[in-house]
């Protein structure tokens, strides 16, 4: 299992070519109180930078874009019910996504974690 970031703050656990997705702490801190989630369904494709999803917090309302060209297998219904969780646990139990990765190539695009955290410092 590796865990990859993107330059838009979101983490991305992979093994093989399933993976999570989701939130990093350091944007679940920067939105603050996260009030509503509005996620893509189960079966839905994405091309790499396509918007799949809304987060809005009490400051402002960001998108969520693909990381990487992806099939939905299992969006966090949870989040829908208790957005708070984003910002309990953002890299934890309030993932986004459960997906299948249709090109792992696409994964060396992205950040590791040495790279991430010299990009929020």
């Amino acid at each position: 299992m590796t865990i990859y970031y993107t330059e838009e703050h979101e983490w991305i656990e992979v093994e093989g070519d399933i993976a999570t997705l989701g939130i990093t702490k350091h944007a679940a801190e920067a939105l603050g109180e996260v009030v509503f989630v509005e996620l893509q369904e189960a079966g839905e494709t994405f091309d790499k930078d396509d918007e799949i999803g809304v987060v809005e917090s009490v400051k402002a309302a960001s998108e969520l874009f693909a990381p990487l060209a992806m099939e939905i297998i299992e969006a966090n219904g949870a989040l829908e019910d208790n957005p708070g969780m984003v910002n309990e646990d953002p890299e934890g139990n309030a993932w986004f996504y459960k997906l299948k990765i249709s090109d792992t190539a696409e994964l060396a695009n992205l950040l590791d974690v040495n790279a991430y955290k010299a990009l929020i410092d």
